[in-house]
């Protein structure tokens, strides 16, 4: 499976309940966070839902 780094770019403030716990199910909690995770439909759902408030980075 492909690894994506994922990095919060934009507040949380304005999203929705469901789009905060997408967030929370991927690992980030704060502004600027980095985490890495395997590129699986689920998580790739997870991304699609908060693409507006992230960054995403295909790793090799």
């Amino acid at each position: 499976m492909a690894k994506v780094k994922i990095t919060q770019i934009k507040s949380k403030n304005s999203a929705t309940k469901r789009q905060i716990a997408n967030l929370e199910s991927l690992g980030i909690h704060r502004l600027h966070q980095s985490v890495e995770v395997e590129l699986t439909p689920v998580s790739k759902g997870m991304i699609e839902k908060v693409l507006h408030l992230v960054t995403v980075e295909e790793i090799k």
